[in-house]
Protein backbone atom coordinates (compact mmCIF):
# COMPACT_ATOMS: atom_id res chain seq x y z
CA UNK A 1 0.00 0.00 0.00
CA UNK A 2 1.41 3.40 -0.94
CA UNK A 3 1.93 6.44 1.26
CA UNK A 4 -1.37 8.39 1.54
CA UNK A 5 0.62 11.62 1.59
CA UNK A 6 2.09 11.01 -1.87
CA UNK A 7 0.16 11.90 -5.02
CA UNK A 8 0.98 11.32 -8.67
CA UNK A 9 -0.52 12.95 -11.72
CA UNK A 10 -1.80 9.75 -13.42
CA UNK A 11 -3.13 11.88 -16.26
CA UNK A 12 -5.20 14.06 -13.94
CA UNK A 13 -5.36 17.83 -14.08
CA UNK A 14 -2.96 19.46 -11.57
CA UNK A 15 -4.57 21.63 -8.88
CA UNK A 16 -4.77 25.39 -9.54
CA UNK A 17 -1.77 27.35 -8.25
CA UNK A 18 -0.40 30.87 -7.97
CA UNK A 19 2.87 32.53 -7.04
CA UNK A 20 2.63 35.14 -4.28
CA UNK A 21 5.31 37.40 -2.84
CA UNK A 22 5.53 40.45 -0.58
CA UNK A 23 7.25 43.70 -1.61
CA UNK A 24 10.00 44.44 0.92
CA UNK A 25 12.26 47.54 0.95
CA UNK A 26 15.17 45.58 -0.56
CA UNK A 27 13.06 44.84 -3.65
CA UNK A 28 12.24 48.48 -4.43
CA UNK A 29 13.76 51.50 -6.13
CA UNK A 30 14.15 54.98 -4.61
CA UNK A 31 10.46 55.66 -5.29
CA UNK A 32 9.44 52.82 -2.99
CA UNK A 33 8.01 50.69 -5.80
CA UNK A 34 8.99 47.19 -6.91
CA UNK A 35 11.98 46.97 -9.27
CA UNK A 36 10.83 46.05 -12.75
CA UNK A 37 13.53 43.39 -12.97
CA UNK A 38 12.34 41.72 -9.78
CA UNK A 39 8.80 41.60 -11.17
CA UNK A 40 9.99 40.13 -14.47
CA UNK A 41 11.98 37.45 -12.64
CA UNK A 42 8.88 36.30 -10.78
CA UNK A 43 6.80 36.35 -13.97
CA UNK A 44 9.40 34.14 -15.62
CA UNK A 45 9.34 31.81 -12.60
CA UNK A 46 5.60 31.13 -12.82
CA UNK A 47 5.90 30.71 -16.59
CA UNK A 48 8.46 27.97 -15.95
CA UNK A 49 6.12 26.21 -13.52
CA UNK A 50 3.20 26.34 -15.97
CA UNK A 51 5.33 25.00 -18.82
CA UNK A 52 6.89 22.21 -16.77
CA UNK A 53 3.50 21.11 -15.44
CA UNK A 54 2.45 20.57 -19.04
CA UNK A 55 5.53 18.95 -20.51
CA UNK A 56 7.15 17.22 -17.52
CA UNK A 57 10.55 18.02 -19.04
CA UNK A 58 12.97 20.86 -18.22
CA UNK A 59 12.18 24.20 -19.88
CA UNK A 60 14.21 27.36 -20.45
CA UNK A 61 13.03 30.85 -21.37
CA UNK A 62 13.48 31.65 -25.04
CA UNK A 63 11.87 35.11 -25.14
CA UNK A 64 9.25 37.39 -23.65
CA UNK A 65 7.04 39.84 -25.48
CA UNK A 66 6.78 43.53 -24.64
CA UNK A 67 5.90 44.12 -20.98
CA UNK A 68 4.47 47.52 -20.01
CA UNK A 69 4.06 48.31 -16.31
CA UNK A 70 0.64 49.95 -15.87
CA UNK A 71 0.54 50.30 -12.08
CA UNK A 72 3.21 50.17 -9.36
CA UNK A 73 3.59 47.63 -6.57
CA UNK A 74 4.59 49.43 -3.39
CA UNK A 75 6.31 48.37 -0.18
CA UNK A 76 3.98 46.13 1.82
CA UNK A 77 1.87 45.16 -1.18
CA UNK A 78 1.29 41.53 -2.06
CA UNK A 79 2.25 40.74 -5.65
CA UNK A 80 0.64 37.74 -7.28
CA UNK A 81 1.38 36.13 -10.62
CA UNK A 82 -1.10 34.12 -12.65
CA UNK A 83 -0.36 32.33 -15.89
CA UNK A 84 -1.94 30.16 -18.52
CA UNK A 85 -0.64 28.47 -21.66
CA UNK A 86 -1.93 30.12 -24.83
CA UNK A 87 -0.08 28.22 -27.55
CA UNK A 88 1.75 24.89 -27.63
CA UNK A 89 4.20 23.60 -30.21
CA UNK A 90 6.27 20.44 -30.41
CA UNK A 91 9.20 21.96 -28.53
CA UNK A 92 7.79 25.18 -27.08
CA UNK A 93 4.92 26.63 -25.12
CA UNK A 94 3.74 30.25 -24.82
CA UNK A 95 2.57 31.26 -21.35
CA UNK A 96 0.63 34.46 -20.67
CA UNK A 97 1.37 35.90 -17.22
CA UNK A 98 -0.47 38.60 -15.26
CA UNK A 99 1.16 40.45 -12.38
CA UNK A 100 -1.16 42.09 -9.83
CA UNK A 101 -0.50 44.19 -6.72
CA UNK A 102 -2.79 43.89 -3.73
CA UNK A 103 -3.10 46.25 -0.77
CA UNK A 104 -4.26 43.73 1.81
CA UNK A 105 -5.46 46.21 4.43
CA UNK A 106 -7.37 48.36 1.91
CA UNK A 107 -8.65 45.38 -0.04
CA UNK A 108 -7.68 46.87 -3.42
CA UNK A 109 -6.08 44.98 -6.29
CA UNK A 110 -4.49 46.42 -9.46
CA UNK A 111 -3.22 44.75 -12.60
CA UNK A 112 0.41 45.86 -12.90
CA UNK A 113 1.41 44.18 -16.12
CA UNK A 114 0.81 41.33 -18.53
CA UNK A 115 3.32 39.56 -20.73
CA UNK A 116 3.89 36.43 -22.80
CA UNK A 117 6.83 34.11 -22.23
CA UNK A 118 7.99 31.55 -24.76
CA UNK A 119 9.43 28.51 -23.01
CA UNK A 120 11.45 25.89 -24.89
CA UNK A 121 11.84 22.27 -23.76
CA UNK A 122 15.41 21.15 -23.08
CA UNK A 123 15.18 17.41 -22.35
CA UNK A 124 18.98 16.98 -22.19
CA UNK A 125 19.32 14.62 -25.10
CA UNK A 126 16.14 12.63 -24.47
CA UNK A 127 13.55 11.96 -27.15
CA UNK A 128 11.23 14.96 -27.28
CA UNK A 129 8.29 13.09 -28.72
CA UNK A 130 6.05 13.73 -25.72
CA UNK A 131 2.50 15.00 -25.94
CA UNK A 132 1.39 18.08 -24.01
CA UNK A 133 -1.99 18.27 -22.23
CA UNK A 134 -4.79 20.09 -24.01
CA UNK A 135 -4.90 23.82 -23.55
CA UNK A 136 -7.17 24.85 -20.73
CA UNK A 137 -6.63 21.66 -18.71
CA UNK A 138 -4.14 23.40 -16.44
CA UNK A 139 -4.89 26.87 -15.10
CA UNK A 140 -2.87 29.02 -12.75
CA UNK A 141 -5.16 31.44 -10.98
CA UNK A 142 -7.49 32.19 -8.07
CA UNK A 143 -8.97 29.27 -6.15
CA UNK A 144 -12.71 28.72 -5.65
CA UNK A 145 -12.50 28.37 -1.87
CA UNK A 146 -11.06 30.75 0.69
CA UNK A 147 -7.76 28.92 1.12
CA UNK A 148 -4.55 30.61 0.03
CA UNK A 149 -2.54 28.51 -2.41
CA UNK A 150 0.94 29.54 -3.53
CA UNK A 151 3.93 27.95 -5.22
CA UNK A 152 7.65 28.58 -5.53
CA UNK A 153 10.83 26.87 -6.70
CA UNK A 154 13.71 25.74 -4.46
CA UNK A 155 17.01 27.24 -5.61
CA UNK A 156 20.56 26.20 -4.54
CA UNK A 157 20.98 29.21 -2.21
CA UNK A 158 18.07 27.84 -0.15
CA UNK A 159 19.70 24.43 0.35
CA UNK A 160 22.19 22.86 2.73
CA UNK A 161 25.28 20.88 1.80
CA UNK A 162 23.17 17.81 1.09
CA UNK A 163 21.07 19.55 -1.54
CA UNK A 164 17.95 19.78 0.61
CA UNK A 165 15.97 22.93 1.39
CA UNK A 166 16.81 24.61 4.71
CA UNK A 167 14.08 24.17 7.29
CA UNK A 168 14.18 27.90 8.04
CA UNK A 169 13.39 28.79 4.43
CA UNK A 170 10.49 26.35 4.44
CA UNK A 171 9.17 27.88 7.67
CA UNK A 172 9.47 31.37 6.15
CA UNK A 173 7.32 30.28 3.21
CA UNK A 174 4.72 28.74 5.52
CA UNK A 175 4.61 31.92 7.62
CA UNK A 176 4.15 34.02 4.48
CA UNK A 177 1.15 31.91 3.48
CA UNK A 178 -0.33 32.27 6.97
CA UNK A 179 0.19 36.05 6.87
CA UNK A 180 -1.57 36.41 3.51
CA UNK A 181 -4.53 34.25 4.60
CA UNK A 182 -4.99 36.09 7.92
CA UNK A 183 -4.59 39.58 6.45
CA UNK A 184 -6.96 38.94 3.54
CA UNK A 185 -9.61 37.77 5.99
CA UNK A 186 -9.25 40.58 8.55
CA UNK A 187 -7.90 43.50 6.45
CA UNK A 188 -5.75 44.37 9.50
CA UNK A 189 -1.99 44.41 10.01
CA UNK A 190 -1.13 40.89 11.20
CA UNK A 191 2.01 39.65 12.97
CA UNK A 192 3.11 36.16 13.95
CA UNK A 193 2.51 35.37 17.61
CA UNK A 194 3.41 31.68 17.68
CA UNK A 195 3.48 28.46 15.70
CA UNK A 196 2.82 24.90 16.80
CA UNK A 197 5.23 22.01 16.37
CA UNK A 198 6.14 21.27 12.77
CA UNK A 199 7.68 17.97 11.71
CA UNK A 200 9.31 17.69 8.28
CA UNK A 201 8.51 14.27 6.83
CA UNK A 202 10.51 14.45 3.61
CA UNK A 203 13.54 16.31 2.33
CA UNK A 204 12.87 18.89 -0.38
CA UNK A 205 15.41 18.71 -3.19
CA UNK A 206 16.79 21.67 -5.14
CA UNK A 207 14.67 22.17 -8.25
CA UNK A 208 11.50 20.98 -6.56
CA UNK A 209 8.40 23.13 -6.50
CA UNK A 210 6.82 23.75 -3.11
CA UNK A 211 3.06 24.25 -2.81
CA UNK A 212 1.55 25.84 0.28
CA UNK A 213 -2.11 25.71 1.30
CA UNK A 214 -3.18 28.04 4.13
CA UNK A 215 -6.63 27.85 5.68
CA UNK A 216 -8.08 29.75 8.67
CA UNK A 217 -9.32 27.24 11.23
CA UNK A 218 -10.08 29.45 14.24
CA UNK A 219 -10.58 33.13 15.03
CA UNK A 220 -10.52 35.02 18.34
CA UNK A 221 -10.89 38.65 19.33
CA UNK A 222 -7.50 39.74 18.02
CA UNK A 223 -5.97 36.46 16.86
CA UNK A 224 -6.41 34.09 13.95
CA UNK A 225 -5.15 30.51 13.71
CA UNK A 226 -4.06 29.46 10.24
CA UNK A 227 -3.27 25.86 9.34
CA UNK A 228 -0.64 25.57 6.63
CA UNK A 229 0.30 22.49 4.61
CA UNK A 230 3.61 22.36 2.75
CA UNK A 231 3.76 20.04 -0.25
CA UNK A 232 6.89 19.31 -2.27
CA UNK A 233 6.48 18.51 -5.94
CA UNK A 234 8.86 16.80 -8.34
CA UNK A 235 7.55 18.33 -11.56
CA UNK A 236 9.32 15.94 -13.89
CA UNK A 237 8.09 12.85 -12.04
CA UNK A 238 4.67 14.42 -11.32
CA UNK A 239 4.95 13.30 -7.70
CA UNK A 240 3.56 15.42 -4.87
CA UNK A 241 4.35 14.77 -1.17
CA UNK A 242 2.91 16.30 1.98
CA UNK A 243 6.12 17.46 3.64
CA UNK A 244 4.94 19.44 6.66
CA UNK A 245 1.86 20.78 8.39
CA UNK A 246 1.64 23.43 11.10
CA UNK A 247 -0.66 25.95 12.77
CA UNK A 248 0.32 29.62 12.95
CA UNK A 249 -1.32 32.11 15.32
CA UNK A 250 -1.47 35.59 13.79
CA UNK A 251 -2.44 38.66 15.85
CA UNK A 252 -3.91 41.95 14.56
CA UNK A 253 -1.98 45.02 15.76
CA UNK A 254 -2.15 48.79 15.40
CA UNK A 255 0.67 51.18 14.47
CA UNK A 256 2.04 50.96 18.01
CA UNK A 257 2.12 47.16 17.78
CA UNK A 258 -0.72 46.76 20.27
CA UNK A 259 -3.38 44.05 19.72
CA UNK A 260 -6.64 45.22 18.18
CA UNK A 261 -9.85 43.36 17.23
CA UNK A 262 -9.16 41.25 14.15
CA UNK A 263 -12.75 41.17 12.91
CA UNK A 264 -15.76 43.42 13.22
CA UNK A 265 -18.14 42.43 15.99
Amino acid sequence: MGDSNIETASGETPAPATLIDIVFPGDTNHHGTLFGGAGLALMDRIAFIVATRHGRVPFVTASCDRVDFRAPARIGHIVSFTGRPTRVGRRSIVVEVDMSAEDLTAGTRDLCTRGQFTMVAMPEGKDIGWTLPLLGSVMIGPTKDDAVRMVDIVFPDQANGFGAMFGGDALAQMTKAAFVAATRASRKTMVLASCQRIDFKHRIKVGSVIELVAQIVRTGRSSTTVEVELWSVDLLAAERRLTARGAFIMVAVDRDNRPVPAFAA
